[in-house]
């Protein structure tokens, strides 16, 4: 667990110990950060910033959903963020957050165990890193949460830039017709799409938490309430760029089946055509063997006059194939 006292000097690292003091005074904004889940980061939200006890187990399980709970003086906030894993599979990386006059607490995860705690902390991180650098001058405790939220929304944007990437070359393989193994191929694009479903989802999803808590009076100060209305912007826009990307797609994709179809219609056509060719040269011979006794010796006219009604039915039948436009 980490504690910083963010003022107009700088950022101080302290102790967890000194939180009851550093809560208590007038100045800077405390910011806690919770890597992991831990017994003491339990106690410390309860005791010292007394959480409400459901919101203390929303922090120690993980939340397939958004969430938004309003106190009295402090919202409770559970947002994901997509993270693409092995296979074409989307983690939804977890980061809740408690916002108070004075102070933020962020934790973080629980997170499947195939993603590094790295990529759990690169938001928080970075947001640390610019106040420290002075090119972050937060006055509340809503300019450090907006500007991880909008950290985190820069990196969806990439996420969906790259998935755009992966688009734009399988459109290419399907118009050259280059796409190899077509059971691989059908998979790859169902996993793109799979990718931009998921995130255009958590970006819908937490846009509207965000309306939630727009609409909730006195829940967020008259001066940061601009925060909140850009925040529902920003996901609104990157649920929306998904959306269109994977209807896109979803075009790209019927585009490929409708011509792998096709395809096959043809070749069934084209079998069809070979069974009726086949069908008379096949009943006659059949007829014949079972009909007729089998010779010492070939008789020729018998056999010639037989292979010519094979070859007028087979050519009149392939005639009027033809004619119906089979091939």
């Amino acid at each position: 667990m980490d504690v910083y006292l963010i003022t107009d000097d700088g950022v101080r690292e302290c102790a967890v110990d000194e939180l009851p003091e550093l809560l208590s005074g007038r100045h800077g904004i405390v910011w806690v950060d919770i890597p992991q889940w831990s017994p003491e980061a339990a106690d410390v939200l309860s005791t010292t910033f007394g959480l409400h006890p459901l919101a203390v187990h929303d922090c120690e399980v993980r939340n397939r959903l958004p969430k938004l709970h309003a106190y009295a003086s402090s919202l409770f906030l559970v947002l994901h963020a997509p993270e693409r894993g092995a296979g074409g599979h989307v983690h939804h990386v977890e980061l809740d957050r408690l916002i108070g006059p004075r102070y933020l607490v962020t934790v973080h995860g629980p997170v499947n165990p195939a993603v590094p705690i790295e990529v759990a902390l690169r938001d928080t991180r970075e947001v640390l890193e610019r106040i420290r650098a002075g090119r972050l001058r937060p006055r509340t405790s809503f300019d450090i949460s907006h500007a991880i939220v909008s950290t985190l929304t820069r990196r969806m944007e990439r996420f969906v830039e790259d998935l755009t990437s992966d688009v734009w070359e399988l459109e290419r393989r399907v118009t050259d017709g280059a796409y190899g193994n077509p059971e691989h191929f059908l998979d790859e694009m169902f996993r793109t799409r799979h990718g931009l479903l998921a995130v255009k989802t958590i970006a819908a999803q937490t846009a509207e938490i965000y309306r939630r808590l727009a609409g909730l009076p006195r829940a967020v100060p008259d001066e940061s309430r601009h925060l909140v209305t850009d925040l529902i912007d920003q996901f609104d826009r990157i649920a929306g760029l998904a959306g269109e990307e994977k209807d896109y797609l979803q075009g790209v994709i019927e585009f490929y089946r409708t011509r792998t179809e096709t395809k096959m219609t043809i070749a069934a056509e084209r079998l069809a055509v070979i069974a009726v060719v086949t069908l008379p040269i096949t009943a006659l011979a059949s007829v014949l063997g079972m009909n007729l006794i089998v010779n010492d010796r070939t008789t020729v006219i018998p056999l010639g006059v037989a292979l010519a009604v094979m070859l007028a039915m087979s050519g009149s039948l392939l005639w009027w194939a033809k004619r119906q436009g089979w091939w």
